[in-house]
């Protein structure tokens, strides 16, 4: 029986209402989304639909007619590492615990490890800030590097390797980075505590890269720290990658671990990788976890008008400045289409969000539901979910005008104005056909200019035609980053199940509550990048998960790249927590 009609008999089977008969009212939202009479019953009876289900290895919220929108796993507990396990959350719930893991992290933050554009190659002086920090995590976590082996790469770039005993397993990456965007000397007045204080006020640690990425690089350093102390020895091999400037790309830190690591160990090498990325928090009612299977691509485009100078007292009707103005316009009033696609990071999420979330309307749900197979139930859910313009923005290719130039002097024509745009790619494009659509938009505007075209190294127009100036588009930043791969994160996905069930087990531990309704997992995706980028090709299985509670569940910590960074230390400490459960759970795995 097909799902159509299996939902219409049970719908035949509700008092006084048949799917194929009933008359009753839709909302007009309804008759555009569902054009099929059976959404009357499951309007009028959805929660017969919606119900709660044991906690038995079943999900919550499974639809009865069989549809799971969001498939949902079971806490994992440790079970061959359960002793180890249960101690250390155990430790992890002492106040001397507490105490160390602020110690810990306090440190690390009070050395100032800033990175910026123009710092040049590894050899330049600036670059040696990064030597103070090396001697901290020495010097506080004596048995991590007594017990790991650890090579250092381009001179300030970590990597630490845990052998395990079979060497037949993949390894598990670890990473996290050492450098914090700059703090501006005239922000300095608005934080609450200096910003390289590591102070805590009783609740939170404050200071820049007290979340991003410090905690992230301490918390996994804490947790072997810990679990060494206990006498825990690995059966599979465990690498931290530990990058230093992945504020400005990664270009000399991760950029030379990725080589480093393919050398050594090869491609698709590691069973699965966890980098930064964002945490849970509560999402219309419910707690959500999000780990990204995905990043957008990046691309930033010149826009370049030349036309001949002169004395701004004989002004043409044009100059460059106001010609560029006119295409940057033309830019913002035609922002990139962009559809919510089956399948699609984004799309897997909002499913979540249907399913889970009680603050979701029921029109949603309903939409939700239907759109695997209703293109208008698809098209009616996009124009819900696009009303949250941070959700639209993460669905589609974006541009934001980010820096303009032009002039010299005021009584001078301006020879030249440029500007760039920042473009984050859509998981669902390419640099390529973001390319074609920037070339296309352009093209009335340049001929009615009469400005010469010239994108990307092709000429647009005819090269030979006589004309008052020029516009070129070319690239600016470097060449641009394509999409990252999409993680498998279906049913048969082994390590994203894995992730699930430790983000589970280690929500519930530090809470001291059981069952696996608790917290929701939930594909994602980063709207930036991280040093992922470099590591494509040492494994299909990459995740960009911290494991911190923020408002918004997807979104990052409040004061990250900006003032009063701080984090609160029960949620560092729940972060220590996860990277041991998840460090243990990967360990007695059946993964490759």
């Amino acid at each position: 029986m097909s799902q159509v009609n299996l939902v219409e008999k049970k719908a035949d089977e509700l008092p006084g209402i048949n799917a194929r008969t009933s008359t009753t009212k839709l909302s007009k939202a309804k008759a555009i989304a569902f054009k099929i009479t059976l959404v009357t019953a499951l309007a009028i009876s959805a929660s017969t639909y919606f119900v709660k289900r044991p906690l038995n290895g079943s999900t919550v919220g499974t639809l009865e007619n069989g549809v799971d929108l969001c498939p949902q796993v079971d806490e994992l507990v440790p079970e061959k590492n359960g002793v180890i396990w249960e101690s250390l959350q155990h430790v992890y719930s002492t106040e001397e615990f507490k105490t160390r893991a602020i110690d810990w992290l306090g440190g690390a933050v009070r050395i100032p490890t800033e990175t910026f554009d123009d710092m040049g190659d590894v050899t330049e002086p600036v670059w040696e800030k990064f030597l103070p920090l090396h001697d901290y995590l020495k010097d506080s976590f004596p048995l991590l590097h007594s017990n790991l082996e650890l090579t250092k790469v381009n001179t300030y770039g970590l990597l630490y390797v845990w052998k395990g005993s079979n060497s037949a397993l993949k390894p598990f990456l670890l990473a996290a980075h050492q450098d914090v965007v700059p703090v501006l000397e005239t922000t300095i007045d608005e934080w609450q505590h200096p910003p390289f204080s590591g102070y805590f006020d009783g609740e939170s640690l404050w200071g820049r890269g007290s979340c991003d990425d410090k905690s992230g690089l301490i918390g996994i350093m804490s947790a072997i720290e810990s679990m060494l102390e206990n006498g825990f020895k690995p059966t599979r091999t465990v690498v931290i990658a530990s990058g230093f400037d992945e504020e400005v790309s990664g270009i000399r830190g991760a950029s030379s671990l990725a080589t480093e690591m393919i050398e050594r160990f090869g491609e698709n090498a590691f069973a699965m990788l966890l980098d930064e990325g964002s945490g849970y928090g509560e999402v219309y009612g419910r707690v959500i976890a999000v780990p990204a299977i995905a990043e957008k691509g990046t691309l930033n485009v010149q826009i370049k008008v030349t036309s001949p100078g002169g004395h701004s007292s004989l002004p043409p009707p044009h100059t460059s400045i106001g010609m560029l103005a006119e295409l940057l316009v033309q830019y913002e009033k035609n922002p990139f289409e962009t559809h919510l696609t089956r399948g699609s990071p984004t799309y897997r999420n909002a499913q979540c969000m249907a399913q889970y979330a009680p603050g979701v309307s029921s029109s949603l749900k309903e939409h939700m539901l239907h759109a695997e197979h209703c293109d208008e139930a698809l098209r009616a859910a996009q124009e819900e979910l696009f009303k949250d313009r941070t959700f639209m923005s993460l669905v589609g290719t974006t541009q934001a005008i980010d820096l303009v130039d032009g002039g010299v002097k005021v009584n001078a024509l301006p020879e030249q104005a440029w500007a760039i745009v920042n473009h984050r790619i859509s998981t669902e494009s390419s640099i390529a056909a973001t390319k074609v659509r920037d070339i296309e938009l352009l093209k009335s505007l340049a001929n009615d200019f009469n400005l010469s075209y010239t994108a990307f190294g092709s000429y647009v127009s005819n090269e030979d035609a006589p004309s008052y100036g020029a516009l070129t588009l070319s690239t600016a930043f470097g060449d641009g980053l394509e999409p990252a791969p999409v993680t498998p994160s279906g049913e048969d996905a082994a390590p994203f199940r894995l992730l699930s069930g430790t983000i589970k087990a280690a929500y519930n531990s530090h809470r001291n509550i059981s069952g696996s309704d608790a917290i929701i997992v939930s594909p994602g995706i980063m709207s930036g990048n991280t040093d992922t980028r470099f590591y494509w090709k040492l494994t299909d299985h990459i995740f960009r998960y911290g494991h911190l509670e923020a408002a918004g569940g997807g979104s990052l910590p409040s004061g990250v790249h900006t003032v009063n960074e701080a984090i609160s230390i029960n949620s560092f400490v729940g972060m220590i927590g996860f990277y041991t459960t998840l460090v243990l759970n990967v360990d007695e795995s059946s993964l490759p």
